[in-house]
């Protein structure tokens, strides 16, 4: 009887990963964000006396939070099970996130300063972490 254990995830790629359970976490508080304001029957006033170009706009995101909560779950337990994918995905993952943080800034009014620093928050996990799974997959 033979005992083989499964290698475990540890070294450098225990940052990937704790950067994709943090992301799994915000998308499941903004869901809940979203589950609030369709359970509150103030909102849920409020959202029906929108406009029908505003309910798209907000069903939209709703749809796009979906998504991403679902593709970050199913990323998360790829990653776990060491799936051979999982490189590409992330990098895809990552490169998603960026484009969502590059539309929330270029759609709100904030400053630059702050665009520049969310959106260079967003790169550094694929400038960083990309040349480690080059050298794991290779």
């Amino acid at each position: 009887m033979t005992s083989q254990s499964a290698e475990r995830i540890g070294g450098w790629l225990l940052a990937p990963l704790a950067w994709l359970l943090v992301a799994l976490l915000s998308a499941s508080l903004s869901l809940l964000f979203f589950a609030n304001a369709l359970m509150s029957p103030l909102t849920y006033t409020l959202l029906r006396a929108m406009s029908a170009g505003h309910m798209a706009l907000w069903v939209a995101s709703l749809l796009f939070a979906l998504a991403m909560w679902y593709y970050t779950l199913w990323l998360t337990i790829a990653f776990f099970k060491r799936r051979s994918v999982v490189p590409k995905h992330y990098i895809i993952w990552l490169l998603i996130t960026l484009l969502l943080a590059i539309k929330a800034f270029a759609f709100s009014p904030v400053s630059d300063v702050l665009a520049c620093v969310s959106c260079c928050f967003r790169c550094w996990p694929l400038r960083c972490w990309r040349p480690i799974f080059a050298v794991r997959s290779g």
